[in-house]
């Protein structure tokens, strides 16, 4: 789980051809997980300042809300009722509990509308940020009592501070580079359902779109990754991934 990072707005970049020689996938869609206690609990400490969460369990194992639940058949509804665009025929899941919950629902509605199901592929590569000796503390809670991390945070910038016993965003980076060069692999020609977490879709956006280190500053003040959005890259006549959209809920429109 993300601490309290802001991610960029979208940004319609010059597509590339991420792995030359691999055509890779007709589409590639990558969802955050829906609502999770933690981050029920993150918000309400956040909002008093508290320094505790409440939160005794690993993060692999953190459960989706009632909200959370919600959102994911949302999502799948949505996803059921666009089936003329194609629907997913794979989709590659964090094995995070949360991840996997919201996954297990997605699937559930369309097999709810009688729609074919897409192969699952659960990756270790797409988990979750690790925060080390940081986890699970509010940003209260790091500035009283890790106030050198806080400070060594600020002075190497998101991307490239790695917490103790933890990872950088660029580290996230690097796997996802090799679970990508995998899925091009193996995915070619088909359409792609990811579903995982806000530093997983943040990187996918940074390893795709090619965006660095300024870029993403730059555009950091647009805001989190939201729970079940929505972020689509289409193969384009070059072969190239195209941004088609970034970090929308349309399913929870209205």
């Amino acid at each position: 789980m993300a601490l309290t990072e802001h991610y960029p707005k979208a940004q319609r970049t010059a597509p590339r051809r991420l792995f030359p020689g691999l055509p890779g996938p007709l589409t590639l869609t990558a969802v955050r997980h829906g609502q999770s206690t933690a981050n029920a609990a993150f918000q309400a400490a956040e909002a008093v300042g508290a320094l505790d969460v409440g939160i005794t369990c690993r993060d692999a194992d953190l459960s989706l809300t009632a909200l959370g639940r919600e959102e994911a058949r949302a999502l799948g509804r949505w996803i059921a009722s666009r089936s003329e665009d194609g629907l997913p025929q794979s989709l590659w899941v964090s094995p995070y509990l949360r991840t996997q919950e919201t996954a297990a629902l997605v699937v559930e509605e369309l097999d709810r509308a009688g729609l074919p199901l897409p192969e699952i592929c659960t990756d270790e590569r797409l988990r979750d940020r690790e925060l080390g000796v940081l986890e699970m503390l509010t940003s209260a809670a790091i500035e009283l009592r890790h106030p050198q991390e806080a400070a060594r945070r600020r002075l190497l910038g998101e991307l490239r501070w790695r917490p103790p016993g933890g990872e950088s965003l660029t580290d996230v980076a690097q796997r996802l580079r090799s679970a990508l060069r995998d899925l091009y692999e193996g995915e070619a020609n088909r359409r792609v359902l990811v579903v995982a977490h806000d530093a997983v879709v943040i990187m996918l956006r940074h390893v795709v779109d090619d965006l660095q280190e300024g870029e993403l500053q730059e555009l950091s003040e647009g805001g989190a990754v939201l729970n079940t959005s929505v972020t689509r890259w289409v193969r384009d006549a070059k072969g190239a991934l195209a941004l088609d959209c970034w970090n929308e809920r349309p399913h929870l429109e209205g």
